[in-house]
Parts: C-alpha cells; sequence; structure tokens
C-alpha cells in the first residue's frame, strides 16, 4: 500500500505568477523534508500561471480548480484530490526561511488535540513589525471582534522577541495554516459561503466548538506581503469583512448568546458605517449597508448550519474568547497591545 505524504504544502493561486515566481522556490528549497511534497491549487486563473509552473517548476504538482470559488471553495475543491496526513494552506505572497518548517510539524506533534497552528507571520515589507493577517496568533472579543497578538485593528507592533513562545490561540491565520487532515475534513473545510475573508476564523471556531485547539509557534517564522489579491481600500473587502463577521457570529455563537450579540453588533456596525459616511468614503459606507442586506437574505441558511454542528443547546463560549469589548479599549482607553489585555478576561 501506498504511503500517504506526511505533509502537503498547498498554495492557493489566482493570476499570481508574480507571487508564485518569486517566492515559490525558496517555499521548494527550504521545505525538503521526508514525506513533504510542494504543490498548487490552481484557481481558474487565466494569465499564465499554470503555463510557467510547468515551464520552470515541474517538480511542482499542480491541481486546477474548474472556477475561481475564492479562498474557502478554491481549498475545498483541490484538497479533495490531495492525500495527506497534513495540510499547510500557505498564501502565494508569503516568504519563508531555512528552517521554517520543522518547528511547526514538531510543536503540532507535540499537542495532539490541537488541530491546527500557525507560525509567527511578519510584514515583509517592514521585517520588524507584526503582518495584519495573523501577526502572532488570532483572538475574537466577546462582539467577534477579530484581533491578534501584535495586532489590534490596524496598529502593528514591533516584534522584540514578546511572542516567541508556544501557546494556545482561539484561530490561526489561513496565511500559513498547518492543519490536520482529518480534522479539516471532520468539520466539513471552508464554509464556501464565506468566499474570501474570516473563513479561517470560522474553522477554527468550528474545531473549538468540536473539541479540538489551536496553536501559534513563536520559533518558526515566515514574512507576508499581505493584500496581493484584495487591498484593505477596496469596497469588496469591506463588504465581504462585515457580512462575514455576521455569518461568523450567526454559525458559532451559543444559541444563548447569538440574538443579544447579534443585535449589539449591528448597532456597532451602524456606528461604522456611519463613520465611513463622515469620511466621505461612500463605496465603503454602501459596502456596509449591502453586507447586511446580504446577511438578512442569508440568515436562515446560516443559523441552519447550527443544528449541523449540534449548537442548539445554551452552550458557553469556547477557550480564548476576550470577555471585554475591544474597541472601548482601543479607542476608549487608548489599549493597543495584547500585553495590555488581562488573562482574568479571557475564557
Amino acid at each position: 500500500m501506498e504511503q500517504i505524504p506526511r505533509l502537503a504544502i498547498v498554495i492557493l493561486n489566482w493570476n499570481g505568477r508574480s507571487w508564485l515566481e518569486r517566492f515559490l522556490p525558496d517555499v521548494v528549497r527550504h521545505s525538503q523534508l521526508p514525506g513533504v511534497e510542494v504543490m498548487v491549487a490552481d484557481n481558474a486563473s487565466t494569465d499564465d500561471s499554470v503555463a510557467w509552473l510547468q515551464r520552470e517548476m515541474p517538480q511542482v504538482r499542480v491541481v486546477v480548480n474548474p472556477e475561481n470559488g475564492g479562498f474557502a471553495a478554491g481549498y475545498n475543491q483541490a484538497l479533495k484530490h490531495i492525500a495527506a496526513e497534513n495540510y499547510l494552506l500557505l498564501n502565494s505572497d508569503v516568504a519563508v526561511q531555512e528552517g521554517w518548517l520543522e518547528p511547526l510539524l514538531s510543536t503540532l506533534n507535540q499537542h495532539p488535540h490541537w488541530a491546527a497552528i500557525q507560525p509567527k507571520i511578519k510584514a515583509f515589507q517592514q521585517p520588524s513589525y507584526f503582518e495584519y493577517a495573523g501577526a502572532a496568533g488570532g483572538f475574537i472579543d466577546r462582539m467577534g471582534y477579530p484581533f491578534c497578538r501584535g495586532r489590534f485593528f490596524d496598529v502593528l507592533e514591533e516584534d522584540l522577541g514578546q511572542y516567541n513562545d508556544t501557546c494556545e490561540v482561539f484561530w490561526a491565520t489561513g496565511a500559513a495554516m498547518l492543519i490536520r487532515a482529518r480534522a479539516f475534513w471532520e468539520v466539513n473545510g471552508f464554509d464556501e459561503e464565506f468566499f474570501a475573508h474570516m473563513e479561517e476564523i470560522d474553522l477554527c471556531w468550528r474545531l473549538k466548538n468540536a473539541g479540538y485547539g489551536i496553536g501559534y509557534c513563536g520559533q518558526s517564522v515566515v514574512h507576508h506581503v499581505g493584500g496581493g489579491t484584495l487591498s484593505a481600500l477596496n469596497p469588496r473587502k469591506t463588504y465581504l469583512n462585515f457580512r462575514n463577521n455576521l455569518f461568523l457570529l450567526t454559525k458559532n455563537l451559543p444559541q444563548r448568546k447569538l440574538y443579544p450579540v447579534l443585535f449589539q453588533r449591528m448597532l456597532l456596525d451602524g456606528l461604522a458605517a456611519v463613520r465611513f459616511l463622515l469620511k466621505r468614503q461612500f463605496p465603503h459606507f454602501k459596502a456596509v449597508w449591502q453586507a447586511h442586506r446580504d446577511f438578512y437574505k442569508g440568515f436562515a441558511a446560516m443559523k441552519k448550519k447550527r443544528s449541523v454542528a449540534g449548537l442548539t443547546s445554551g452552550n458557553e463560549l469556547p477557550s480564548k474568547v476576550y470577555n471585554k469589548l475591544l474597541i472601548v479599549q482601543f479607542f476608549g482607553k487608548g489599549v493597543k497591545q495584547f500585553s495590555k489585555l488581562k488573562p482574568k478576561h479571557f475564557t
């Protein structure tokens, strides 16, 4: 019987030949461990990504998806054709270095109850600072606002060694996530209705509701360009973030918290929309309105997914949720660093 690989490093690509050309050779070079295979899942690119891969990187297996279903569907479609004990989902705009992979694999092996783990994510353009998408491990507050050790909203910390540890977190970034294949499929992979943005938080929340932990390994470091597909200035990103955050809460909150939290969160979204309006950022104001419109349309379908996940009783929030409101700490009290949050306020 043919033994399946220990690890498949899978890079999702959509019209990203320039990223592949720049970063893929180093991924291959620095990932040469027994039982490790590097692959590219192409999301129906219209550029010459696949031709370039076949010509310049023939040692890299390419899985071609029939259509661009976004990050969530793209990975789900591709991973169905990839047999491995573990997947490492890696953005095409991530730079790796020698020794980046061994600590991740070793740490996951040392924590059998963890389903997924991420490395330290630093900014490619400012290598001494953490990067927005993941930093040193992700968390959420009681209203579902995501944040990271090393990143509150758009404020990034400098890496001074304060997060060189290994610890449990609430969510691991999809930019560089090592995940057990059996756990990924146990909870049915990514939710494809998210398309992109926060799908990894939804996945991690479902894994935690299923009894798994999510980890962070500070001994592994990668550098992420960020915004390679969708810039923070793009109203489409605003739309996805606001809509998907409401989807996230609807699917995963404990029953007794569902409607109170949704009501409060939608009020806070309204304040954010007014802020966009006052700053004359009209496309972003419209994006929030459209996000709420489409949330209402999709609410029944998202709520139905709760019963599939067994969330029909008054269970409590999983571990590593911040029980205060981050926007109050950040805007009201000037708290800009994770270390300033009191441990007693986490579940």
